[in-house]
């Protein structure tokens, strides 16, 4: 650990954008904010979703040091952070001595030993590890059931910022009592060599593993490290314990592996001197270089950079970040990195995370946590091919289905109309009114609003949702125009929100500009990467890119749609997307599969079923025309509950019009069954042909189309004697 004037210059960046090689950035600058969102609730370790292996509790007796001895790489100045106590020309490095760079005294031997009593009743027991402020010692407390303890020392007794940093813990942590926090129980003085005071802080003995320890572990098991999931899990488990630090105006400072314990079910945050208060540029700042952010040396400690070395934490877990200058360098690529290359929202998690500019981070633990949960459900699904639906802090359910069929509906208010809208913060000043409102038009919600606004807003904040609600009302109306005029007008009230970038996405939807309606919802997706709703638009309008033959936005668009349908099915839209595209590669059998996934209570399960049927029976070949796929299809739509006679119709008339060109190509069917309550051979499929045109010139009120229904039907009947 070293301050941050020496570490600054040597800390890595965040990449500020991103380039996944499918999509380019919209332009906006999006900024996420709470907007009335509520945090999710995440509960024991593995956010409920993942089993996270138990870690023994250690036996305190055991976790004594034999040999207590600092490596000489990790010994460094404690004010300069130069190396000192280094081998020279075959003699082994002091572990004792001056800086030959700034003078400051440095000591790297443990100063309390064996039955050692501190403060009249901490007995020492021995030396357990050697933090960033020095030895820490395990001890027993005579005062208190002999108890185990924890006493940590300082770097030195010559160092004053380290005294300094000593001192704040105590003062800021002594009333922290949180969970996955480490306990400090009190704050004892010691005499050292020199008759010197030396403080110690007295902490709760939590016996496990570290973080930086489970990795290691795992890379000498199988050189591979944590599982993304394990991964996340664990840092799930922390947000919260930042957050309660920050709630409380206090910066953790140095998160990282080494900090963070594994007790059997339990994570604790340990090594707390280097908290200090948000926003502190007095105190000394103590972090990590390659984990902490570039920009605390001139603004100190920020939710921001809080964030930026949860983000750093997260990536050294579940991958190799390569080294510069014996740090952690930039964060790898998906082109480098297999597991980013795999989970995509992943990578864009911890690019928004570490990002270069501060303010384009998370803008605090519990909107990282939700993020980050929806970013462990796609990585779930995608491990095991199970959803993992949860509800969204950001966004409503879906409120239709769009794409129903093998093709997009012509009109994109029909896409509009079936996303998912932002929720409403319940707290806005004209929450209210909106929810009583059953205006249609931009002009009815406008005349209502008016009507009632003076009782709305009277002594109370301007509301934000009403003019939110407006531009929403101008997409659904179709008039894109409108909605960008007053995107425009509300852009100096809300600048960089992030609904904004969502309705200018619809707006550029409406306009048919596919490519900038692309850009919109990437923006979008890179900043709120745990939501479904983002990637879902921007699979559709990705699709209608490629349909204008933009050839490389149809990968892009089964990709998304893909990951939207494979962590949550309540997303039905992804499901047809999903197969419309596999089916337009050649895959029927994977686009089957797909539709074949549509929950049987969903109501588009019949729409999917016959959906499935069409697919199956659109051969390119009449060699792949079999008995057996003809009777797979008689079997899918005999099984579906049909709404309407004209409906079932259709679907009859489809299969049955399959095995009569089966038939045509000379074929004898092995199996003598019905086939849709009909003989397979000519005549009982033509009878059952002539059926089906018959009832659906029954069913139509059109005269010419009845006509010529008719007409078919005599076509097809089946010849006879009489």
């Amino acid at each position: 650990m070293a301050t941050t004037a020496q570490a600054s210059a040597a800390a890595t960046t965040g990449e500020g954008s991103i380039s996944t090689g499918r999509a380019s950035r919209s332009g906006r600058s999006v900024r996420t904010g709470r907007s009335g969102s509520t945090g999710a609730s995440r509960g024991r370790l593995g956010a409920g979703m993942v089993k996270v292996p138990s870690v023994p509790r250690r036996d305190p007796a055991e976790a004594v040091l034999a040999d207590p001895e600092v490596p000489e790489h990790h010994r460094d100045c404690g004010k300069c952070g130069r190396p000192v106590g280094r081998s020279r020309e075959g003699a082994p490095g002091r572990t004792e001595g001056f800086c030959a760079h700034c003078g400051t005294r440095f000591s790297f031997t443990p100063k309390l030993s064996h039955t050692d009593v501190v403060g009249g009743q901490y007995e020492v027991l021995g030396p357990l590890a050697h933090g960033g402020l020095g030895w820490i010692y395990l001890a027993v407390d005579h005062k208190v059931d002999d108890r185990p303890v924890v006493l940590k020392g300082l770097l030195n007794t010559g160092d004053a910022d380290a005294m300094r940093a000593a001192v704040a813990e105590k003062r800021f942590l002594a009333q922290v009592d949180h969970p996955n926090i480490v306990r400090i129980y009190n704050f004892a003085e010691d005499t050292g060599p020199d008759g010197k005071p030396v403080g110690y802080i007295v902490m709760e003995y939590v016996g496990g593993k570290s973080l930086k320890q489970i990795l290691r572990e795992q890379r000498t098991a199988d050189q591979q490290y944590l599982r993304p999931a394990r991964a996340i899990a664990y840092i799930l488990e922390m947000l919260p314990a930042l957050e309660y630090l920050h709630d409380r105006g206090l910066a953790y400072c140095d998160f990282k592996p080494d900090n963070v314990m594994q007790t059997e079910e339990q994570l604790k945050l340990i090594d707390l001197g280097a908290v200090i208060g948000l926003h502190d540029q007095n105190e000394t700042i103590y972090g990590t270089p390659g984990y902490q952010a570039k920009e605390i040396a001139q603004t100190g400690p920020t939710v921001a950079s809080e964030v930026y070395t949860v983000g750093r934490t997260l990536a050294a877990l579940i991958m190799r970040i390569p080294p510069v200058n014996n740090e952690l360098g930039p964060l790898p690529g998906p082109d480098t990195e297999a597991v980013l290359a795999r989970h995509e929202s992943l990578y864009r998690f911890l690019v928004r995370a570490t990002d270069a500019d501060p303010d384009a981070r998370f803008t605090s633990m519990t909107e990282m946590g939700d993020q980050l949960t929806g970013v462990l459900r796609e990585v779930l699904a995608e491990e095991d091919g199970r959803p993992r639906p949860g509800l969204s802090t950001r966004f409503g359910p879906p409120r239709g289905v769009f794409g129903v069929g093998d093709r997009l509906p012509g009109d994109p208010r029909d896409i509009i109309a079936a996303l998912p809208v932002p929720l409403v913060d319940p707290s806005d000043s004209g929450a209210a009114l909106l929810a009583a409102s059953g205006a249609v038009t931009p002009e009815d919600l406008e005349r209502e609003i008016n009507t009632g606004l003076q009782s709305v807003v009277t002594g109370q904040a301007e509301s934000v949702e009403i003019p939110l609600r407006l531009i929403r009302a101008a997409l659904e109306f179709g008039d894109p125009d409108d909605a960008l005029r007053r995107l425009d007008a509300v852009e100096a009230i809300l600048a960089g929100d992030w609904r904004l970038t969502w309705f200018a996405g619809q707006a550029r939807l409406l306009q048919h500009d596919w490519a900038a309606a692309v850009a919109e919802f990437d923006a979008l997706y890179s900043a709120l990467p745990g939501e479904a709703a983002p990637k879902l638009a921007l699979a559709v309008t990705a699709e209608l890119l490629a349909s204008d033959g933009e050839d490389a936005a149809a990968p892009l668009a089964a990709t998304y749609y893909e990951l939207v349908w494979r962590t949550d099915h309540a997303f039905t839209s992804a499901a047809f997307g999903a197969a419309r595209l596999r089916r337009a590669a050649g895959d029927s059998a994977g686009a089957v599969a797909v539709l074949d996934q549509v929950d049987a209570a969903s109501a588009v399960y019949t729409e999917a079923g016959v959906t499935a049927v069409e697919t199956l029976l659109a051969v390119g070949a009449p060699a792949e025309l079999t008995e057996q796929l003809v009777r797979d299809a008689g079997a899918r739509i005999g099984k579906l509950t049909l709404d309407s006679k004209r409906r079932a119709a259709q679907a009859r008339l489809r299969v049955l019009d399959a095995a009569l060109r089966w038939l045509r190509l000379g074929r004898v069917p092995t199996d003598h069954s019905p086939l849709l309550g009909v003989a397979l051979d000519q005549q009982g499929v033509r009878t059952g042909l002539e059926r089906c045109y018959r009832d659906l010139a029954h069913e139509t009120d059109d005269m010419w189309e009845r006509i010529a229904l008719v007409e078919q039907a005599n076509a097809v009947r089946p010849r006879t004697l009489l």
